[in-house]
């Protein structure tokens, strides 16, 4: 069950919404509604929406959603900006519901600052992992391509960072669950007359369903889509720990998780990345990078399997509201790190940014939006992929 947003109507219905579609549609559908210009008049209309910002043409009008909150805090690299966006819950109530999205600084080997913005593609998530502030929440709705536009639209033209490079799906909810959207969002991103971010720019977060990895890896062959990056949040090492803190695992096992990552294209400058949230006393003993370098390289019970291509993403965990756990110390994360590099894993540790915000990776969701569990939703069997 995913549940869908509501249909909202425009007031100008004859007018084409530039967050909702590429160039060549937004264009064709201006001259079907025969508004001035033509082709090239929309095309120019369209590129003044996303380099310029331009909101207020009336034959492109952009309404963005109302921001809500902004919580800032300082990092090393710089300043750590989440807010959010108001939208309709899924009767229509206007801003009864918030999207959150995070940009974050980054500082390269080469000194330069950049920004990557981190964004949601649903309200809540039916992911249910244990250590997830956002799966505290279910899944309230999808959102629409639009919806993630508007994200991408605010943190550009509204806080616009400096150099803001990267995009990840990695904030509220499951983005295969949302599959549609979250493609309609990244052609939209990629379009060399829109936001003009090239597909290496872009990555999509998954716990591991496994039919939504087989469904991109399909575009991934196309021209264009060749680099666009994955990351699996993997988070254990074995079947037994995945199943406890990620109940996908009960339906989608390691081996076939494995799979999937196996038969994902990589193209050149293109990136698989095993996300790991180290979590005290449940996956950051030796035995667990032991299984960690097993799973990784084709060892063990994946004799004779490929080795995975790629990096480990080491993620100290980022505690949640009336978490069982606390966050790893900095001696115990340095520690799983050295024995990875011991069993011959790569792996690089994810910087810490704004956990005091609740802006870090695993933390964003408003308990105040917690959904009736009379209507739970579960993983379904779309989760355990094709037979």
């Amino acid at each position: 069950m995913n549940p869908e947003p509501p249909q909202l109507s425009r007031s100008q219905p004859d007018v084409p919404d530039p967050l909702s579609l590429p160039a060549a549609e937004f264009a064709a559908a201006s001259v079907a509604a025969g508004l001035k210009g033509g082709r090239a008049g929309a095309l120019d209309r369209y590129a003044r929406v996303y380099r310029e910002g331009v909101t207020d043409d009336p034959l492109a009008p952009v309404a963005l959603p109302e921001v809500g909150r902004v919580l800032e805090s300082d990092s090393p690299e710089g300043r750590v900006v989440k807010f959010t966006l108001r939208v309709p819950g899924r009767d229509g109530e206007s801003g009864a519901l918030e999207t959150e999205s995070v940009i974050i600084p980054m500082i390269g080997k080469r000194g330069v600052r950049t920004h990557t913005l981190c964004v949601s593609s649903q309200v809540g998530c039916a992911m249910g992992c244990g250590f997830c502030q956002t799966a505290q929440m279910g899944l309230l709705r999808n959102l629409t391509t639009r919806e993630i536009m508007a994200q991408w639209f605010t943190a550009r033209h509204v806080f616009r960072p400096a150099h803001m490079g990267n995009l990840v799906f990695m904030g509220m909810g499951e983005p295969m669950d949302n599959l549609d959207a979250v493609i309609g969002a990244i052609t939209i991103l990629g379009d060399h007359r829109g936001p003009a971010l090239a597909r290496n720019r872009i990555t999509v977060s998954t716990v591991g369903r496994v039919d939504g990895i087989a469904r991109l890896a399909q575009l991934v062959h196309r021209h264009g889509w060749h680099r666009l990056s994955l990351a699996v949040s993997l988070n254990a090492p074995s079947d037994e720990v995945r199943s406890r803190i990620m109940p996908i695992n009960r339906a989608v096992p390691m081996s076939r998780l494995r799979e999937a990552i196996e038969h994902w294209p990589v193209y050149g400058g293109a990136k698989i990345c095993l996300e790991y949230v180290l979590i005290p006393g449940v996956n950051d003993a030796p035995e667990h990078a032991a299984q960690l370098g097993d799973f990784v390289l084709g060892r063990g019970p994946y004799a004779g399997r490929p080795r995975l291509p790629g990096l480990v993403n080491v993620i100290p965990y980022n505690p949640r509201d009336n978490s069982p756990w606390e966050a790893p110390t900095e001696d115990s994360v340095d520690l799983f790190l050295l024995w990875l590099a011991e069993e011959g894993v790569y792996a690089k540790r994810r910087r810490t940014k704004g956990r005091d915000t609740m802006a870090a990776c695993g933390q964003l969701g408003n308990p105040a939006l917690r959904r009736r569990r009379a209507t739970g939703v579960q993983v379904t069997a779309s989760a355990r992929g094709p037979r």
